[in-house]
């Protein structure tokens, strides 16, 4: 059939570039799970038991309160965001009857994922309604504004705009594609045209996958690098808060130049993890 080894090769390297963006799916849904099961942990037991410590000596410096303080803000804000997503993925499901597809439809965008995966993806992205009447768009209009708000809301109003979306999509899989424009292999129009158009659709869907994949990978590794800086945080604080229960006095007073540079070195610790704990990852 006149193109017809055209449309078999096309639609191969298509579904092979399907394969290999849902495998990214899943690589970057554990990793961002994991990165926020560590912000968790790290946050709540981790610095609570520093500030514990602290607490409990006398004479500290008044600078280390600031950290704290600085620390119990973006605590606050990380713990804000997770209460939101809870809360508006529980209304969608109530207003959608459950159902995944409408959920993205008609409200949170990470209503299609697990709870687990919809909390960390939120954490790691960033995401928030804007109560954009998407369904009242059309064509681009529709893509734009749903883009933007899975991202968070459009960028003027501190949302991460559609690059966030575009990564929220991507791990909404085909539900997400379904708002992005991104047709699925077996679509009608690759069962009822022509080979060559077939063809060329497939390529240029594959174009658009790798694309998206790219975009996975680039937030894969910025990922991989916010859980190393975060766990290296944590380890260089538990080492620090064992060295200083080993012995040290109750009262800063007492301390050598050296118990005083492991507090300060703790503090610090601190302070880079409240930075840490609210980072986002720019796909």
């Amino acid at each position: 059939m006149l193109n017809g080894d055209l449309k078999k090769s096309a639609l191969r390297w298509l579904e092979y570039a399907h394969y290999t963006y849902q495998e990214k799916i899943v690589t970057v849904r554990e990793e961002s799970e994991k990165l926020h099961m560590l912000r968790q942990t790290s946050s709540e037991v981790v610095i609570g038991s520093v500030e514990e410590y602290i607490n409990t000596l006398a004479n500290t410096p008044k600078k280390f309160n600031r950290t704290f303080e600085e620390f119990r803000a973006e605590y606050r804000t990380f713990s804000q965001l997770i209460n939101e997503i809870k809360a508006e993925a529980e209304s969608v499901n109530i207003k959608a009857g459950g159902s995944a597809a409408a959920g993205v439809a008609t409200g949170a965008g990470v209503a299609a994922l697990a709870p687990t995966a919809a909390l960390a993806i939120a954490t790691t992205f960033g995401t928030a309604s804007t109560g954009t009447a998407i369904s009242a768009l059309a064509g681009g209009a529709a893509t734009n504004a749903a883009l933007a708000w899975l991202g968070g809301g459009a960028l003027a109003a501190g949302g991460g705009g559609m690059v966030a979306g575009k990564a929220l999509l991507a791990l909404a899989g085909p539900v997400g594609w379904a708002i992005g424009g991104t047709s699925l292999v077996g679509g009608a129009f690759f069962a009822r045209s022509k080979n060559k158009a077939v063809a060329e659709e497939a390529n240029k869907k594959r174009q658009e996958i790798e694309v998206y994949t790219k975009e996975l990978e680039t937030a894969h590794n910025e990922i991989t690098r916010l859980y190393s800086l975060t766990t290296e945080h944590v380890g260089g604080m538990q080492k620090l808060l064992w060295l200083l229960k080993s012995g040290i006095p109750s009262d800063y007073l007492q301390f050598t130049a050296t118990d005083k540079d492991r507090l300060g070195s703790l503090v610090n610790h601190v302070h880079s993890l409240s930075i840490l704990l609210n980072k986002k990852v720019e796909a």
